[in-house]
């Protein structure tokens, strides 16, 4: 997001809600007056604009906007975390928004034909996504807790029949990529999630829950590239035999 001085405050908070929580704490109006720009909100508040300008850009750069440091977190927790939050998202959100994504089909598809390509790459996803994930949960996230037992135990394991873990690990991200294209496609047809003129409360709010989706997603898949697998990767020759 290019943030500058004209930005329109509540355009920002349009795009990515995550930027209305450094408005509040500035005091700045985002909703009833959210059609002044950053410069005039900073002149009103006596706020140095380059300060906010620079607080927007580090919330809005990051994926994780709780401050939590999943980095220090323990392989195994981890592990639960991205099973109960992450794959439990997924589970639960895939119906309701096939069920919104056939109507708004239904209703707008005649004057929105892009609607019928993204219902058929969210329905491609959601499939392998679904497939993707019981892999993890049954093959690759059992190895990953054997592994933080053998070390607890001070024990040897056997070595798994897929020799190293680098094999499933460089299985599930290349399903990672082929996912994150998925979603780079929606994004485009969907002119990044914004519901045109016409749209209906279902279309808006179709739209919203896959920008909610793809979020929840880049977040999944940056604990998962970025954190766990490195990690796993570099703890498991100490514990093979």
């Amino acid at each position: 997001m290019n943030i500058s001085e004209k930005s329109i405050v509540g355009e920002l908070v349009a795009n990515n809600y995550q930027t209305a929580q450094v408005f509040q704490s500035y005091g700045i109006d985002f909703c009833c007056k959210g059609n002044q720009t950053i410069e005039d909100a900073c002149k009103n508040k006596n706020i140095a604009a380059l300060e906010l300008i620079e607080k927007l850009n580090e919330t809005t750069s990051s994926l994780n906007s709780t401050g939590t440091n999943y980095q220090s977190w323990p392989i195994d927790l981890l592990v639960d975390y991205i099973e109960k939050k992450h794959h439990r998202y997924v589970e639960e959100k895939v119906p309701v928004l096939k069920q919104y994504l056939q109507k708004i089909c239904d209703v707008h598809g005649k004057k929105h034909p892009e609607l019928f390509e993204i219902k058929e790459l969210f329905d491609a996803s959601s499939g392998e996504l679904a497939k993707h994930m019981k892999k993890e949960e049954l093959v690759l996230f059992p190895f990953i807790r054997k592994m933080i037992d053998a070390e607890k135990e001070n024990v040897q394991l056997q070595e798994p029949h897929f020799i190293t873990v680098k094999n499933p690990i460089h299985m599930m991200m290349q399903e990672h990529t082929h996912e994150g294209g998925r979603f780079e496609k929606i994004a485009h047809l969907s002119n990044n999630y914004t519901p045109p003129q016409d749209a209906c409360n279902t279309y808006k709010v179709t739209f919203q829950l896959l920008k909610e989706f793809q979020d929840d997603l880049h977040l999944h898949i940056h604990l998962e590239n970025n954190i766990l697998f490195p990690k796993t990767i570099e703890k498991e020759p100490g514990l093979l035999d």
